[in-house]
């Protein structure tokens, strides 16, 4: 919007020279203050196309004047910036009308964009549930990370919607903590939240789990019982560890995100649902799909919003104010108060953590439990951290490609237990290894079909169909 005048309210005088210097070689009028009450006067009088606030200003904070400034002008837009970094930050600048929320440090090209969307972007008009001023003091999620924040504007954004969710990341990173997240600050909150992990339920029993059964539907059933569905109605699911459920219930699955409906098992009668879906996985769900193991439509009906959690070693900053949360709640069941020293801070923090911020926890907890000394130092940490034995994923080194195949389809016929794999399998092995052979030859080759071809010992046109069949992207590239 040319001739745009943007407000900027924020404590901080080098920030407000800063801001003021990119927007005006932007083309945008800019008039900055240190304080809300100027704010409030600029936005009362009718100035301004745009606010950009900071949070904390000496004289109000800048979430409590949002509904003041949407009440009185719901047309303007609102960016908050704030160097408070929480979940919580977020989420209530989110819910209470801000059109961005943007954790400080943020690049100014970034804020460049957010300038001009929020300009350009037509209000939109959603009921957003109000959120008590005391919430910061719950922290459903601990971290100011970089890698954090855009998990925190994700599930902000979420909150006041029923979009079906798809949490990945590695074990131990907090999945269940986001999906919780997403329930108790969302508009959902008053009812339900159910979660089911897959992989720990028998194969045989999940679609009963799920869906409920009648009497006399298999052996056993001796009384009809209500599933996880009919538990969580008006509220969350929680399908946890999701790449581990059968076929048969994936299918099932799937038609209750189509229809909206679900039959018990050995029932005939179908049962309207209403609730929201939040899958998660620490799998690769698109390889699973390529292995004939995982429905590609049942992807997508789950992947409609992802959300990706961080492992621990890309949030080492956090680690400090983990620890200090695990020691905190360790007290509070009764564990001696104990203080982690700088020097045992710096050594938590060069860590990989296979196991994420559970094996944080846990390591924490035990700190708390086994060692008398009030002030944890070095040597303690040094000495429990040699017993906790390799990173994940350096136990088992392959000696060759052979080895490398032998254990994947060793941990592939594992994870069906008793059961055997889809039909297919030969030709789903030799797709999983011709189609990075294929993709790594031609990037050696420079996407040259003729050289690569030669190379691989294939005819030209047998290499062309193989491209097409595997769905492999070519690409020349000058030397």
């Amino acid at each position: 919007m040319s001739n745009a005048t943007v407000l900027i309210a924020d404590d901080d005088g080098a920030i407000r020279t800063v801001l003021n210097q990119a927007l005006g070689r932007a083309g945008y009028d800019v008039r900055t203050t240190s304080n809300a009450a100027t704010l409030w006067k600029w936005v009362s009088e009718g100035e301004g196309n745009l606010v950009i606030t900071d949070v904390v200003m000496p004289d109000e904070n800048g979430l409590d004047l949002l509904p003041r400034i949407k009440k009185i002008r719901p047309e303007l837009r609102v960016i908050v910036m704030s160097a408070q970094n929480t979940l919580m930050t977020a989420v209530n600048a989110t819910q209470r009308g801000a059109f961005e929320y943007l954790p400080k440090p943020f690049d100014l090209n970034e804020l460049l964009n957010v300038v001009e969307r929020a300009l350009q972007a037509t209000q939109e008009n959603s009921g957003r549930p109000h959120f008590d001023d005391d919430d910061d003091e719950i922290l459903p999620l601990i971290g100011r990370s970089p890698a954090m924040q855009e998990v925190y504007r994700t599930l902000a954004r979420l909150m006041a919607t029923d979009l079906t969710v798809l949490i990945t990341g590695d074990s131990g990173t907090g999945k269940e903590l986001a999906a919780r997240a997403l329930h108790d600050y969302g508009t959902r909150k008053n009812f339900p939240f159910v979660a089911i992990n897959m992989a720990a339920i028998p194969r045989e029993l999940i679609e009963s789990e799920l869906f409920g059964h009648e009497k006399g539907a298999f052996t056993g059933a001796t009384a009809r019982s209500t599933g996880r569905f009919q538990q969580a109605e008006g509220g969350t699911l929680f399908l946890d560890e999701i790449g581990d459920m059968p076929a048969e219930a994936q299918t099932r699955l799937l038609r209750v995100l189509q229809e909206g409906e679900y039959t018990t098992v050995g029932g005939k009668t179908a049962i309207r649902t209403d609730v929201r879906i939040v899958a998660a996985t620490h799998r690769d769900l698109t390889q699973l799909i390529r292995q004939g193991l995982f429905r590609e439509d049942l992807y997508y009906r789950l992947n409609v919003v992802p959300i990706r959690m961080p492992p621990l070693k890309e949030r080492r900053d956090d680690i400090p104010e983990l620890v200090k949360h695990f020691l905190s709640q360790s007290a509070e069941e009764g564990l001696p108060w104990k203080i982690v020293d700088a020097q045992a801070l710096e050594r938590l923090q060069s860590y990989p953590w296979p196991g994420n911020v559970r094996e944080l926890e846990n390591l924490v907890r035990r700190l708390a439990a086994l060692y008398s000394q009030e002030t944890i130092g070095i040597d303690v940490i040094e000495a429990e951290l040699s017993e906790a034995g390799p990173p994940v994923g350096e136990e088992r080194k392959s000696n060759g490609i052979g080895e490398a195949v032998e254990g994947h389809l060793k941990d592939y016929f594992s994870a069906h237990g008793s059961d055997l794999p889809p039909a297919g399998l030969y030709e789903r092995i030799l797709k999983e290894v011709e189609r990075p052979l294929i993709a790594l030859t031609l990037g050696a080759t420079r996407g040259n079909q003729l050289k690569a071809a030669d190379l691989l010992g294939l005819n030209r046109n047998t290499l062309r169909k193989k491209i097409r069949d595997l769905n492999i992207p070519v690409t020349r590239t000058p030397k």
